[in-house]
């Protein structure tokens, strides 16, 4: 007799956390004893993604350090960026490899990690050599949960689609200010662990030089244009085990008030918000749930029923 599919898991959270400029506006202006950013934005959200493996190879210890913030919730887990030597340099060594998934383990040993993310710059397009190097990529990392992000409008064919089918790799949909040959919105599915990115459409600052990154990121959402993507993240569900969510407009703390504004569109449910974020968005107050002392049902609860009812 067949098995009934469990019900997809959708974690949506912010890309990274510690920015100079969420002082005071995520988190609290004083600081409480003990205070991590990653184990005050667990309260609120089931994933976060890891920004600092993108530039260098992360340190375990540190890595343990974080799973021991996040604890208390059950259902959390982080994504991790691969590290750009791989991706933008492309001048890897076997070292190199070894050295990054050393970083990973402890995320892998602990039930942690839910995606690595293999994101390639706009300049990466869809050519035979870029193919084959890709390849050379999802050989060496084929162990972990592996989900592609290319920007160029190039890889947008059937046949790539089919090609991350065949090996389980999944494919990032992403919202991007969409200029030339950019890649525009989609809705793909092609394996049981799916990504949502979105990087804002400040199509002023995008191809500003990379020491300014800040402004680039420097754009809220507004409800209106969240609302097809969360039709898009609904569909991309019903095809997956899993689809984590990724806001990356960080500017201002502006990733953490969409990424609660889209649970709240996937839920119909009022979201926990931090206090300090409410008093710099205000238009959160319509769907902030009311501060109480019990713990908050975690998004999976939400989207798809309690397991205790």
């Amino acid at each position: 007799m067949a098995h009934p599919r469990p019900a997809p898991q959708i974690r949506v959270g912010a890309a990274g956390w510690s920015y100079a400029d969420w002082d005071g506006i995520v988190y609290p202006s004083r600081r409480p004893s003990g205070f991590h950013e990653a184990g005050y934005l667990a309260q609120f959200f089931d994933t976060i993604e890891i920004n600092t493996s993108f530039y260098q190879p992360l340190r375990p210890d540190v890595v343990k350090g974080w799973i021991s913030r996040i604890e208390s919730n059950p259902n959390f887990r982080f994504t991790a960026k691969l590290w750009q030597r791989f991706t933008h340099e492309r001048t890897p060594t076997h070292d190199d490899e070894k050295m990054f998934k050393q970083g990973l383990r402890p995320l892998v040993e602990a039930g942690r990690l839910g995606a690595l993310l293999v994101q390639f710059p706009w300049s990466f397009k869809n050519t035979p050599e870029n193919r084959q190097y890709l390849g050379s990529v999802f050989i060496q990392f084929l162990e972990y949960p592996l989900v592609l992000e290319v920007r160029h409008s190039s890889w947008n064919e059937p046949a790539i689609f089919q090609l991350l089918a065949a090996q389980n790799i999944g494919f990032c949909n992403i919202d991007q200010p969409v200029i030339g040959r950019s890649l525009g919105p989609s809705a793909q599915a092609t394996a049981p662990v799916e990504y949502v990115r979105l990087h804002g459409r400040n199509y002023e600052q995008w191809f500003i030089p990379d020491d300014r990154p800040e402004e680039r990121y420097n754009y809220l959402y507004s409800l209106e244009e969240l609302e097809p993507w969360a039709t898009r993240i609904q569909s991309i569900a019903q095809r997956a085990d899993a689809v984590y969510v990724i806001t990356n407009n960080h500017f201002r703390g502006k990733a953490v008030a969409n990424a609660l504004q889209l649970i709240n569109l996937l839920t119909g449910q009022p979201v926990r918000v931090p206090p300090a974020l409410l008093a710099h968005y205000p238009e959160l107050a319509n769907i902030a749930a009311p501060h109480a002392e019990e713990p908050a049902l975690d998004q999976a609860d939400l989207l798809f029923g309690s397991k205790n009812n």
